[in-house]
């Protein structure tokens, strides 16, 4: 291809890509107003930290109150648009429409370094069609700045590991620190990569690989990005952590939970928990569910006391300084009761819920408006999951094409993101949109899947 043709064929692709981003804030836009507690934390922080520099939801409390669950890189790039355009939430969504165009052109720069520009344009178009990406950038919420900077990371390891210079290897470990400042669950991914690397490698017979030395730049440079951060925690919480309410604990106790009813039911039984207070009004509409459901009431009972006695933790305290300490100690009570109740869990409940928290992860996005979803058609749902999972599967196919043409580090490289993911939430509560930032990478192994034209290397 000439280098007009494909100047031109991503120009059609960046367009496709910012119509399919214009479409989804048209689609979304009903629902900006409706209640969603993501989009609302992050909305708060970038508006204080816009109109007074401070990283605070409460900025008039006489005495500083940090934040306890936001890490923040996401917040940040909110308030400089909003410092920029307003505090409104058209000029964040028109932003990360061009972050999503600029991921479908990383998607292309980083297919082209393993295969033919013909593949890279392919895998670029992929991207721009694929819905949940447009779908989040229509909201204030992390997914798309974080695929972004992931994205950007994955494009700097690749020249890193092809070029094995050491500012390369400087420059990855910022970008990595910065992703993990958008979202916390990437804080292993440095050490994994660099051990998978350091160990698989040589084991596929690569010799043309980095230095042990190089990998511990790259470790260097993210430790020291990720310090300030590390010193605020520490200043106001008295423990290094990233984030000091967002830990684990909710995760385990929420994960443990999933897959024993439908989804559906565990949200309705989880509203009821929401909206009655009272313990024996409580009990009664959940047996009503049960009794609707021809289900056993105890488990129901057991998770929604389990639920509002966790949540009043938080819930109670009024005063801004306290809040922010028992949302600390909040996340440690959903720890405890979270292992206890993986104590209890039968070896079925286990690996049902495993095997269905991986599914979701990677297949289970259902890109339709929060508001329509529960009117979806069960056949609707089914083919949207049907997709997303076709293309996981050609994703493993491609992998597997790109070791056979001797691309071995960058199928390392790729299927270390791919496999990090998937164990680091294996034992959590599984969303779809935790494996956002690394579907640009199943788009683009699909992409290798279906036009295996990858450049071989004949010396390893």
């Amino acid at each position: 291809m000439t280098t007009a043709h494909i100047r031109r064929a991503l120009l059609c692709i960046t367009l496709v890509a910012i119509v399919h981003g214009l479409f989804f804030i048209w689609y979304q836009r009903p629902d900006w107003n409706k209640q969603r507690f993501d989009q609302d934390g992050y909305q708060r922080l970038g508006e204080v930290l816009a109109t007074t520099g401070k990283f605070t939801r409460v900025p008039d409390s006489p005495q500083f109150v940090p934040e306890v669950l936001r890490t923040p890189a996401y917040p940040l790039f909110v308030a400089t648009i909003y410092k920029v355009a307003g505090i409104r939430q058209m000029p964040v969504a028109l932003a990360q429409t061009g972050l999503f165009a600029a991921i479908c052109l990383l998607v292309y720069a980083i297919t082209r370094r393993v295969a033919s520009d013909r593949v890279a344009l392919g895998a670029a178009a992929l991207t721009a069609i694929f819905p949940p990406i447009p779908y989040f950038g229509a909201l204030v919420m992390t997914e798309v700045w974080t695929t972004f900077l992931f994205t950007l990371s994955i494009w700097i390891a690749v020249r890193a590991l092809e070029l094995r210079r050491t500012l390369s290897f400087a420059t990855l470990g910022v970008m990595l620190a910065l992703t993990t400042l958008a979202r916390p669950v990437f804080l292993l991914f440095p050490f994994a990569l660099a051990a998978a690397c350091i160990v698989m490698l040589p084991l596929a017979g690569v010799t043309r690989r980095p230095a042990l030395g190089q990998w511990a730049v790259l470790i260097a440079a993210f430790a020291v990005t990720m310090s300030p951060w590390f010193a605020y925690n520490y200043v106001n919480f008295g423990k290094f952590t990233v984030s000091p309410a967002g830990g684990v604990g909710r995760g385990i106790w929420e994960g443990q939970w999933q897959a024993t009813w439908s989804g559906r039911l565990q949200n309705e039984l989880t509203h009821i928990a929401d909206d009655t207070d009272d313990r024996t009004a409580l009990d009664q509409r959940v047996e009503a569910v049960a009794a609707r459901e021809h289900l056993p009431s105890a488990l129901m009972l057991e998770y929604v006391h389990q639920w509002q006695d966790i949540r009043r933790i938080w819930t109670t305290p009024t005063d801004p300084q306290e809040h922010a300490s028992a949302r600390v100690a909040a996340d440690q009570e959903y720890l405890r009761v979270g292992m206890e109740n993986l104590r209890k869990d039968s070896l079925s409940h286990l690996a049902r819920r495993l095997s269905r928290g991986v599914f979701i992860l990677w297949a289970g996005e259902i890109p339709f408006r929060y508001s329509d979803i529960n009117e979806l058609p069960q056949r609707v749902i089914y083919a949207v999951w049907a997709l997303q999972a076709a293309l996981c599967i050609a994703a493993l196919v491609g992998l597997l094409a790109l070791f056979r043409a001797g691309r071995k580090t960058e199928a390392c490289l790729f299927g270390s993101c791919l496999l990090y993911i998937t164990a680091v939430h294996f034992p959590l509560l599984t969303e779809a949109r935790q494996s956002l930032p690394a579907q640009p990478v199943v788009l683009l192994l699909a992409s290798l899947a279906f036009k295996p034209e990858i450049h071989e290397r004949e010396h390893l």
